[in-house]
């Protein structure tokens, strides 16, 4: 398997730093606030990282956080009247709720910042008695940016760039404008933990360098996040991480690409800011985990409901497959008809393609092609009257729907019980349409009545008008049945 390291700027052939087992450490999220399609974008990215790599053969320790204590959970705190643990706990479990549905498996471990306040301590103390960070006349300690030379080596900013035109805003005490906080001294309305600094709370960069190697040891194999976080979170670890332990601190760096808004960057400001729960209002989660997986991760990805109708279709696409082949395999007399040669050479195509797409930097939209590839074979076989009766035919439908079941692990679509699916992907799109079922039901009954009494002026209307609805009719040896079209 091949990752594209940040770091190199490159793929590279993805080796452990223990054979078989990888240690991954993902930023999570700051609890304030519901999660946007952002969040789940890289939520999704990382779950089936984990899920392949756990496919290949590893043993994956996996760790994602919570940082529970942040300016802008304060400032929320404040505003409410609250405290900052009940805000964070808050928005943990709305996180829990937007990401169960979503289909993400839990991490090994989820440490919140608050848990590791005196691990925290220590790593700035270290960095303190090293040299690389210094205490101020008022209690705040900083990080000497300019005491670490590879400082900028992921983001591929230099120093003195950055130097440029920076400040020290008023009231700081930085020996640098480039220094970063690693320790708040306490100010009124903030929580307070002590330390051998004084009173205080940690900076926002030093949880997951503490928490990483308090709980997976260094060097970690995989660190991920948004392409956000490059600069300066991940730029900012690196530098405490690898000052304080002397050696390197991450192998990879993985990081997904932005959303955008029907082509705009998403922003509060400009109204376009959408939550996982706006979108779970109007369409299915596994809709979203599918539009989410349409693009190579490290691609940015337009956000709009065109893109999700577009996923809605193909997700229903294949679930339709799956019935329609376990349908056919219901048959109970198979004739001994041969299938042409190039059948299993085209089914062993896109099987060795599927993983070759996900050993290529997890391209998961060059992996659902192969998906799409075997739904078309599948169609080809059924809707031939003769060879959909073949034995041979029988064991290419089986083995495709035993991929399907792998590849759904693998990913985290079209999983579900099939025709349990496609009932509830109807009604959400009724509900989306404004179309009344019941409504439909008596119209199609009027229709069948009609034919049956050879009406068929009155059949043709009422069939233009559940075209006007966007229904379609599809007469079956069990009766008329309707979708949306």
């Amino acid at each position: 398997m091949q990752l594209y390291n940040t770091m190199t700027r490159t793929k590279e052939p993805f080796v452990s730093r223990v054979p078989g087992k990888v240690a991954m450490y993902v930023c999570g999220i700051t609890a304030y606030d519901l999660c946007h399609i952002g969040h789940a974008r890289s939520s999704v990215v990382f779950d089936v990282l984990v899920r392949y790599l756990r496919h290949i053969g590893f043993d994956v320790t996996f760790v994602r956080n919570f940082t529970d204590v942040d300016d802008k959970i304060i400032k929320k705190a404040n505003a409410e009247g609250t405290t900052s643990q009940e805000i964070a706990e808050r928005y943990i479990a709305t996180f829990y709720e937007d990401m169960d549905k979503l289909g993400i498996l839990r991490p090994n471990a989820e440490p919140k910042a608050t848990e590791y306040i005196g691990e925290m301590a220590s790593l700035a103390q270290r960095l303190i008695d090293s040299g690389h960070a210094y205490r101020t006349p008022s209690g705040d300690v900083y990080f000497r940016v300019r005491s670490f030379a590879g400082y900028g080596k992921l983001s591929g900013r230099d120093v003195e760039d950055m130097r440029s035109g920076a400040r020290v805003a008023p009231g700081e005490e930085k020996e640098d404008p480039l220094d970063f906080a690693l320790w708040k001294a306490s100010k009124p309305g903030e929580p307070v933990w002590e330390s051998p600094f004084g009173p205080g709370r940690p900076g926002w960069h030093l949880e997951c360098s503490a928490m990483s190697e308090k709980l997976l040891g260094m060097p970690i194999d995989i660190h991920g996040g948004g392409q956000d976080l490059i600069f300066p979170h991940h730029e900012n670890e690196i530098a405490q991480s690898e000052a304080a332990i002397g050696g390197e601190f991450c192998r990879y760096w993985v990081h997904n690409g932005f959303v955008r808004i029907n082509t705009e960057k998403m922003s509060k400001s400009l109204g376009n800011f959408i939550t996982i729960r706006d979108i779970y209002a109007r369409y299915l989660p596994e809709v979203l985990r599918f539009f989410l997986l349409s693009s190579q991760y490290r691609s940015p990805l337009d956000y709009s409901d065109q893109g999700l109708d577009e996923a809605e279709k193909g997700i229903k696409r294949i679930y339709t497959a799956k019935v329609q082949m376990e349908q056919a395999l219901a048959r109970a007399k198979w004739s001994e008809t041969k299938l042409p040669a190039d059948v299993t050479e085209e089914l062993s195509r896109h099987e060795e393609g599927f993983t070759a797409a996900m050993d290529d930097d997890l391209n998961t939209a060059q992996a659902m092609g192969h998906v799409f590839g075997l739904v078309r074979l599948a169609g080809r076989l059924m809707e031939d009257k003769t060879l959909v009766k073949s034995r041979e035919t029988a064991e290419v439908l089986r083995r495709i729907l035993a991929n399907f079941a792998v590849w759904a692990e693998v990913i985290g679509v079209f999983g579900t019980d099939a025709a349990a699916f496609l009932a509830e992907l109807k009604a959400c799109r009724l509900t989306r349409l404004g179309i009344d079922a019941t409504r439909v039901d008596a119209l199609v009954a009027e229709r069948q009545d009609a034919r049956k009494a050879k009406d068929f002026a009155r059949s043709d209307a009422i069939r233009d008008e559940l075209a006007v609805l966007g229904v379609t009719v599809m007469d079956t040896p069990t009766g008329p049945q309707w979708d949306i079209a």
